[in-house]
């Protein structure tokens, strides 16, 4: 079975579309293989797998961590959500664009952000279970968040007035992680 890229953006995220068999019994798919990813260029590489079940309205995010660097390939696996990933790389000619596509269990699609994109997704059914493979230990002491509604980066979120968790309501705005001497950890290299 294959793996293909179906879009590329903001020279790092990938649009992932595994081949699918179907059949009276239910279905099979590949969601990962190391030496497709090889050929396409991304991480081979995962250490850790996560899972959250989401409500709808919620918007979990915008949110990153630079030591370990983590990059991480998400997918819906029940549910309908919108993915997005933003640009925080410093030098980067895309810093501050945003990517989003609505993803959902059915199309089965995943989305690859690499370090240095700011990550987070909003729930459009009733809830969503989202799955992510990353590429670093999550540690608490090196991670940071981007507002959600940040107007300079300008998200357009298919909600209004989302459910928020308290960390992510008072998330930093783009130009305050830029000015941080922390914001190094992320530098675009073409």
């Amino acid at each position: 079975m294959q793996l293909r890229i179906e879009s590329r953006h903001l020279n790092g995220i990938a649009v992932l579309v595994p081949d699918v068999f179907e059949d009276e019994r239910g279905f099979f798919m590949e969601v990962f293989r190391a030496d497709q990813f090889q050929e396409f260029g991304l991480p081979t590489e995962f250490v850790q797998d996560n899972h959250s079940r989401t409500g709808r309205k919620v918007v979990r995010g915008l949110h990153f961590q630079w030591e370990p660097p983590m990059g991480k390939l998400m997918r819906v696996t029940t549910g309908k959500a919108f993915l997005v990933a933003v640009d925080i790389r410093k030098g980067s000619p895309t810093l501050g664009q945003w990517f989003g596509a609505e993803i959902s269990a059915e199309d089965k699609r995943q989305v690859w952000a690499p370090a240095g994109f700011a990550r987070g997704f909003c729930v459009l059914s009733d809830y969503a279970e989202v799955q992510y493979k990353c590429t670093g230990i999550y540690n608490s002491k090196a991670e940071s968040g981007i507002l959600w509604s940040d107007p300079a980066v300008g998200i357009e979120w298919p909600v209004q007035n989302p459910i928020l968790s308290a960390k992510d309501a008072k998330a930093q705005t783009l130009e305050q992680w830029m000015a941080s001497p922390l914001s190094e950890q992320f530098r675009y290299s073409a």
